[in-house]
């Protein structure tokens, strides 16, 4: 029953016809704080997600193909806090006690992991398990990029679609991670914008498209005698995709981003974070072709979440309930903490807070 929930799993986090999206953004503060923000999409279900408390000195062992355990044990030299899909295993995005973050980004159709090999079963990690041992394992982007050369990153399912990894540490450095026909990839990423698919660095040569943009108003003009000047303010950005697609979110997230100002503090910043991503939030149908009917979940965007690094902070908002949750990493004991996995939602529906009583 398991092996069978496993793959279906996989293929449903992975499948493409359905909305499988993730958008990033970075802030940095006055204080020299780095904030890092993400949104996680699938319109097909609820994804269940969950938080975990994953203290020093647990031990997990890697999902092979099949569905069954099997590939190389990890023990977590760093505690964590990582926020799962579908499985508490799979952990989308997380904090660990040194202040490295990590997360995955869906990748269809562009990234290709290598063969499983059963010789190779004890280096193997599962991609949807690989933010877990990054975050048990490492804590900066160096020790990552090191580390990476020492596994090997597979499939459950070889029918699933791929996924590529954002790693910052509070130094403000941050990477992207992805697999191209076997090949680990590893791009620095000072913009700290990542999307989907296409590949990052066609993702970043493709932001040139949108030089003319900028922010503010654009000035009149008068063409032919005949004045013309903007409806309103903000057209400096007219011409800014507005669809859905990862290479317009991109840019769109490069430049809201880019033009968001620098905050005093970080608990500022994180807020500022959750404005811009509002932006990004996809509503159910838009991804339902005719004649399909839409999942009944209130929203695309599963959930969105925002660390500060340096204070050991991860926050969250879901679909269900828009108030901002933290988990302080500084509060939990990683030497004497159990392993715990907790609903993101006791209730799932938006609670209505009466002003009038």
């Amino acid at each position: 029953m398991l092996k069978l929930k496993l793959l279906a799993v996989a293929a449903l986090l992975f499948c493409t016809h359905k909305a499988g999206a993730c958008t990033g953004i970075t802030l940095k503060s006055q204080d020299g704080s780095t904030v890092v923000a993400r949104t996680i999409e699938w319109g097909g279900s609820d994804l269940n997600s969950r938080y975990a408390i994953v203290p020093r000195g647990y031990t997990q062992q890697s999902y092979v193909p099949g569905g069954k355990k099997g590939g190389m044990t990890f023990t977590a030299k760093y505690g964590f806090v990582g926020l799962s899909v579908e499985q508490e295993e799979f952990v989308t995005e997380g904090l660990n006690e040194e202040g490295l973050s990590a997360g995955l980004f869906y990748f269809p159709g562009y990234g290709r992991y290598e063969d499983y090999s059963e010789a190779d079963k004890a280096e193997s990690i599962a991609d949807l398990q690989l933010v877990s041992w990054i975050l048990g394992a490492f804590k900066t982007v160096d020790e990552v990029k090191n580390g990476l050369k020492d596994v090997h990153v597979i499939a459950i399912d070889p029918r699933a679609s791929t996924a590529h990894w954002r790693v910052a540490d509070p130094s403000g450095r941050q990477i992207v991670v992805e697999i191209v026909d076997g090949k680990v990839n590893v791009y620095d990423n000072p913009l700290g914008v990542l999307t989907n698919s296409p590949g990052f660095e066609w993702q970043m040569t493709n932001l040139n498209n949108y030089v003319n943009l900028y922010p503010g108003t654009a000035k009149p003009k008068t063409l032919g005698g005949v004045k013309i000047a903007s409806f309103g303010a903000g057209s400096g950005f007219l011409g800014i995709p507005g669809d859905v697609t990862p290479p317009s979110r991109f840019v769109r997230a490069a430049l809201y981003q880019a033009t968001a100002p620098a905050l005093a503090t970080a608990d500022k910043t994180v807020r500022q974070c959750f404005q811009i991503l509002n932006n990004f939030d996809i509503p159910v149908g838009i991804e339902t072709a005719e004649g399909e009917t839409a999942v009944d979940i209130p929203s695309a965007t599963q959930w969105t979440s925002a660390t500060d690094m340096a204070g050991r902070k991860i926050y969250y908002r879901t679909m269900h309930d828009s108030a901002i949750r933290m988990i302080d990493l500084g509060k939990i004991d990683f030497a004497k903490a159990e392993y715990k996995s907790t609903p993101l939602d006791n209730v799932k529906e938006q609670p209505f807070v009466p002003v009038i009583k």
